[in-house]
């Protein structure tokens, strides 16, 4: 069970397909089996074979995708979980000691401010909000204390943009540590380890899986000692991808690159017809020119993504309505699969954020587009505005 640090000469779409995804020796099937098991036979004590011994310690289809996550992202190694908040969970607790202090998004996911507020906060661990789109601002939050800095970019569900270079520039002369959940972008379209962050987490469950058929997560990280770290965390604390998870999650990948070129020109075409809408008093997209953090994600981004969040006129009840009519967008959390989701964050996905500083707009209403007909995506959405 090597991990070693290759840079990969291949372009990103050859490594989705073919990193870790070495033909089976035993019988030449070019994709990883499902090694459904837990326990493997030792050829006298100790005697492992590639390594294996348990499966919540390593598993053949679990390490064809660790190592892929780890091309895809530019990294040394790569983990998977069984949930993007079980990676969290991993990281805050490989990072972290009760008295540290960690500064999080305004606008960060739902779930990693609760992970935060209600879970981690119990151990003795600080967080501070901030606008992490504003250098100043996050400068403002460090404290002596402060271990690492928390990144969402574009963020959920605000499409906020945070300039992680500009961001890794300040955490390294602080000392601390810069995490980006990649998960809204993809590695397909950004890849902050090369921007300058330490680590990169991702719920695998949305543009990595794609299908929405599969819960996982992951992080990618450079540094060896870090790796080990979190590798060593990952196996004490043992929430790790299932086989066959890691199997749904590697075949996902494959597809990333046509599909986030898909959902990027679907989501350009919806914004097109938003920005004119009547009903819409504003509509929150990178690709926009208009957008706060337009020039920092053309710089840091190959494109904009599919999700697009929008906020209706005539306020909650009129959001909640088009959310309701629409047929072709289905009514559903989570995002980044093939079919085209809507959702009201207030009331579903950023309910456990009311009342604090994340608290969202409650006109907003969030899409995340998948790669239907784009002709079809947009006459529902006409029709659901009325």
């Amino acid at each position: 069970m090597t991990h070693q640090h290759t840079s990969d000469p291949h372009h990103f779409e050859t490594r989705a397909i073919h990193a870790g995804n070495t033909a089976d020796p035993l019988t030449g099937a070019v994709v990883p089996p499902i090694y459904q098991v837990s326990t493997y036979k030792q050829d006298g004590v100790g005697g492992l074979r590639g390594g294996y011994e348990y499966s919540r310690s390593a598993n053949p289809t679990r390490t064809a995708l660790e190592e892929n996550l780890a091309a895809l992202e530019g990294g040394r190694r790569g983990l998977a979980f069984a949930s993007g908040l079980a990676a969290e969970d991993c990281l805050l607790r490989t990072l972290l000691a009760p008295g540290d202090h960690v500064v999080i998004p305004n606008d960060a996911y739902g779930g990693t401010f609760r992970l935060f507020a209600k879970v981690v906060s119990r151990w003795g661990v600080d967080f501070s909000v901030a606008d992490t789109s504003d250098p100043a601002a996050v400068q403002a939050a460090l404290t002596p204390r402060t271990k690492a800095i928390w990144v969402e970019t574009p963020s959920n569900p605000l499409l906020n943009i945070t300039d992680i270079a500009q961001l890794a520039g300040i955490a390294r002369s602080a000392g601390v540590r810069l995490v980006v959940d990649n998960t809204f972008a993809s590695p397909y379209l950004q890849q902050p380890l090369a921007l300058g962050a330490d680590v990169v987490v991702h719920s695998t469950t949305k543009y990595m899986g794609g299908h929405s058929d599969v819960v996982g997560g992951a992080l990618i990280v450079d540094d060896a000692e870090l790796a080990d770290e979190l590798a060593y965390h990952q196996n004490a604390m043992g929430a790790v991808a299932g086989p066959f998870d890691a199997w749904l999650v590697l075949r996902g990948i494959k597809t990333l690159a046509v599909r986030m070129d898909r959902h990027s020109e679907n989501a350009t075409r919806i914004t097109e017809m938003l920005t004119s809408h009547p009903r819409v008093s504003k509509v929150l997209y990178p690709g926009l020119p208009e957008h706060p953090g337009h020039e920092v994600a053309a710089k840091q981004m190959k494109a904009f993504g599919g999700m697009i969040s929008f906020q209706v006129k005539d306020g909650e009840e009129a959001a909640v309505a088009v959310c309701d009519r629409a047929k072709l967008f289905t009514l559903g959390e989570s995002l980044g699969g093939v079919e085209s989701l809507i959702e009201h964050p207030g009331r579903m996905t950023h309910a456990s954020a009311a009342g604090s500083a994340l608290e969202v707009p409650s006109d907003l209403v969030r899409l995340s587009v998948g790669i239907e007909s784009a002709d079809d995506l947009l006459a529902d959405l006409q029709q659901a505005l009325g």
